[in-house]
């Protein structure tokens, strides 16, 4: 079984040879020690050395995705953000008609060129891909994180406007992007980060109104070309994880361990057997301070709750320099073993 129909097999809850990994997306500093540990010169040789199954091969992160003449980028609206709670282009909109006139992104200035080179030559692995669809974080940056939540109070119809604006860029971007990529692409991996380390950022009855609808016109979309639907979203998201498998949502990543109630154990416990999950690992802790074998015994505990559906993967796919390559090597030689 080649890893491409190891994933697609896990996801679907059919039988698979092991559980699969995914070594996530370390960030651009982790990768010369990483290297230098494993001997290696290249992200794709140090993924095949440890067996990786998944490839995040996203159109929205390619240099030439967006080719605006004006060189503005895709949801760059001449604001350079600085904190959460700044304020933001749209804090101060109170009227629908005011979304209208804004410079929202073009969908003909997009281009799909090397992202596609990069998803012919990628072999016989997972291809996870489709723009990352970070729809709940744009509205919020157009309007400032606390701007949003108050808004969804006072102007209902300012955010949903906003929202389907937003939301109607991403779905004809997948759109124009799925037609050209057809078989090369095996599951549509979107995220947003629904969560705190305590609960969700806005509450469930917000999330129904003005997150779900839209959430479920991507999973419906990703079905209808023939992909799995793979959800990210970090943080303490258990109060809406039924809702996310009754929006027909394949898989859930990345399982922040440390988040309240988002221990393998609880999920297990509520969840198993319904959807499928992808990370788990702890990030915030047992990989940055916790021995090899440490992790290993870690990986094999998460494995016995989650598993058979389960793809192996940091709590956190960024991991940072500060998790010693050694527990790296530990994770990726216990998920496999």
């Amino acid at each position: 079984m080649n890893s491409r129909e190891r994933i697609s097999a896990i996801i679907a809850g059919e039988p698979a040879d092991r559980c699969g990994l995914w070594l996530g997306n370390p960030d651009g500093a982790s990768w010369p020690g990483l290297h230098t540990y494993f001997g290696t010169k290249t992200e794709e040789e140090l993924r095949r050395k440890l067996g990786d199954d998944l490839r995040w091969i996203c159109p929205q992160f390619f240099p030439d995705a967006y080719r605006n003449p004006n060189g503005r980028g895709m949801f760059d609206f001449g604001q350079i953000k600085t904190s959460h709670g700044q304020a933001g282009p749209l804090a101060d909109c109170e009227d629908p008609a005011e979304v209208e006139s804004f410079p929202w992104p073009n969908p003909d200035y997009l281009s799909f060129d090397a992202c596609l080179a990069t998803l012919r030559s990628a072999g016989e692995v997972y291809r996870a891909s489709g723009f990352w669809t970070c729809f709940y974080h744009n509205v919020m940056d157009l309007f400032g994180m606390e701007n949003y939540m108050v808004k969804m109070h006072t102007h209902p119809e300012v955010v949903q406007a906003v929202t389907d604006r937003v939301c109607g860029f991403y779905f004809e971007a997948n759109e124009r992007f799925f037609a050209v990529a057809g078989r090369e692409v095996d599951g549509f991996f979107f995220g947003n980060d629904f969560g705190t380390q305590l609960d969700l950022i806005c509450g469930p009855a917000q999330f129904d109104q003005f997150i779900l609808p839209w959430f479920v016109r991507f999973t419906k979309q990703a079905h209808a070309h023939g992909y799995q639907a793979l959800l990210h979203s970090c943080g303490a998201i258990h109060k809406v994880i039924g809702r996310l498998i009754d929006a027909d949502v394949d898989c859930l990543h990345p399982l922040q361990a440390l988040a309240a109630n988002m221990d393998a154990a609880t999920l297990a416990r509520d969840f198993k057997g319904r959807i499928a999950f992808m990370g788990g690992i702890d990030t915030q802790h047992l990989l940055v301070h916790g021995t090899p074998d440490d992790v290993r015994a870690e990986v094999r505990r998460v494995k016995a709750l989650l598993g058979p559906r389960l793809i192996v993967s940091p709590s956190h796919e960024a991991l940072l320099p500060n998790v010693p390559p050694a527990n790296f090597e530990a994770m990726a030689q216990a998920a496999i073993e």
